[in-house]
């Protein structure tokens, strides 16, 4: 027999019965990303082709609505498209995103990383938070750039660098977003890549009250808005009526007018907000709607929107009234943006408020932003709202009328506790232990963790005036004295001189009844054998050590 003296290359061990074999997460985030990104184009291109194929009189092949529905995926994404066959030969951009078609692919990149930041057994692979997220932003961004692509060869092409940036802007806030929820939106600590002073001054309440107010102020905007868009589609009912029956005679050519009109509300509602705050909105390069007036625009295209816009000449009290939305807008930035403490003082208090304009400010003109667009070329190059003059006034309202409510408010929350008067010709009674705010900080608290525990203490005003007399000094007989316990350390409080005594509370909802006690026999009261110790220091019984 031949002895193996050298070492083989050891074979590797057979799989085990029963162990699954683990997928690879990396590629299943990149797939969730593709499929993502598929659903959106499949979706637009079933409601492309459904129209197509309910239209009497359609223009193009099926070629041609997929291709227009590429382009509508793409524009969902803010990307502006370009139109060629226009009557005067030039091409025309078309930049004005429906703000109700982007919910489409930001709700579809959400959920993909969602899905792949979870795991749905015990044994399977979690990839960590930055790679969920660079592998869904591939898969999406792969099939964005095969739609740009396919997209080119329709009647209205994608400009390829607006598509360059606003197809990854979308899907990185959208994955970031959806990974964030996906770890139960932590509110951690910055990265270490973020300077110091920055780290150190956000964790300060000052700004997240900043953020909060700017935000309930960009939402009382938007909802004045709508306001305003309602009331002036009620005001020209006829004339929407009659444009929306005029541009098409079929059921398919109406209901897709019905759904182009109702992806453009939000966009309505940002245009509502910045009418009503002053600069209005442009529907051309020398034409602008405002409060102060309107001159006409004859040129604009028949829609139902369009047609309920003010009317033509000056402005008159019915359209100055649309002021009421930035008020109520500047009255809620100050209302939110005061702290529930005495111990903040009134600079912070401006401050926060002043801070809290600019992010509503800024939240304005960044959706004023998104709602505009050229709508061709010429004098529809500018089509919507200003975003830095819309923003500026959403500013300049919040920040005039903020300050002073948030001081005013903060003035209110922290005034003093109304104390006991004090009897003529005496000195006021210093109450500062209830005036400075620590007993009510304290007694919420405590209503808030104990629940019901605590029943509601109330006066009754019989109870208390028949009471009152009765604790004031009086000659009496001598009374036994009864045995107190007194906490170890805690001296009870001497009488202070030429301070009023306080009604005793009286706390609703105990029983006391007499009846529900044990009788004990009448007789004379007897002194103690002993006088009451008061003080006295209670120890622990400890046991004997072992013998």
């Amino acid at each position: 027999m031949t002895q193996v003296t050298e070492r083989g290359t050891p074979l590797s061990a057979a799989p085990r019965a029963g162990v699954r074999r683990r997928s690879p997460a990396a590629a299943a985030c990149v797939v969730g990303g593709a499929v993502a990104a598929g659903l959106g184009l499949g979706f637009l291109a079933v409601l492309v082709i459904v129209l197509w194929i309910s239209s009497p009189y359609p223009d193009s092949g099926p070629g041609g609505a997929l291709h227009l529905a590429a382009g509508l995926w793409l524009l969902a994404h803010g990307t502006e498209l370009v139109r060629y066959d226009t009557l005067s030969g030039v091409p025309a951009p078309v930049g004005v995103t429906p703000l109700l078609l982007v919910a489409l692919p930001v709700l579809l990149i959400r959920r993909a990383a969602r899905l792949g930041s979870a795991a749905e057994e015990e044994d399977e692979e979690v990839l960590p938070a930055g790679a969920v997220f660079s592998a869904v932003l591939c898969g999406y961004l792969a099939v964005g750039a095969l739609a740009t692509a396919y997209a080119a060869g329709g009647p209205m092409s994608a400009d390829p660098i607006s598509a360059a940036w606003h197809v990854p802007l979308v899907a990185v806030l959208a994955a970031a977003g959806g990974v964030w929820a996906a770890r139960g939106r932590p509110l951690g600590p910055l990265p270490s890549w973020v300077p110091g002073g920055v780290r150190r001054a956000i964790v300060r309440p000052r700004y997240a009250l900043a953020l909060r107010a700017g935000a309930g102020g960009a939402l009382v905007l938007l909802g004045g808005g709508a306001l305003v868009v309602g009331a002036s589609l009620a005001w020209h009912g006829a004339e929407v009526q009659a444009s929306f029956l005029s541009l098409t005679g079929v059921w398919s050519g109406r209901f897709a007018v019905l759904l182009l009109a109702l992806t453009l509300i939000p966009n309505a509602m940002i245009w509502g907000a910045a009418y009503a705050l002053g600069p209005g909105f442009a529907l051309g390069s020398d034409t602008t709607a405002t409060p102060l007036g309107f001159p006409g625009a004859p040129g604009l295209p028949r829609f139902p929107l369009l047609a309920a816009l003010p009317s033509e000449g000056p402005g008159t009290p019915l359209t100055w009234a649309v002021a009421v939305v930035p008020v109520v807008a500047g009255l809620a930035v100050g209302w939110f943006a005061v702290r529930r403490a005495r111990e903040v003082s009134y600079g912070e208090t401006a401050l926060t408020a002043a801070l809290g304009a600019v992010v509503c400010g800024l939240v304005t003109a960044g959706l004023a932003a998104a709602a505009a667009g050229p709508m061709g070329s010429g004098r529809l190059a500018v089509f919507g709202p200003v975003w830095w003059a819309t923003g500026a006034a959403a500013f300049a309202w919040t920040g005039a009328l903020a300050v002073p409510v948030a001081v005013a408010v903060h003035a209110w929350r922290t005034r003093p506790a109304m104390g006991p008067a004090a009897p003529d010709g005496e000195d006021p009674v210093d109450d500062g232990w209830h005036d400075s705010g620590v007993r009510e900080v304290r007694w919420a608290a405590m209503r808030k963790a104990a629940g019901t525990l605590i029943p509601d203490i109330a006066v009754a005003p019989a109870v208390a005036s028949a009471v009152a007399p009765a604790v004031a000094p009086a000659a009496e007989p001598a009374v036994v004295p009864v045995a107190v316990p007194v906490p170890v350390n805690v001296p009870a409080p001497a009488p202070v001189a030429g301070r009023v005594r306080r009604a005793v509370t009286v706390v609703s909802g105990l029983d006391l009844d007499p009846g529900l006690l044990p009788a004990k026999p009448a007789g004379p009261v007897s002194a103690p054998l002993a006088p009451p110790v008061v003080g006295a220091r209670v120890l622990a019984r400890r046991k004997p050590p072992p013998e």
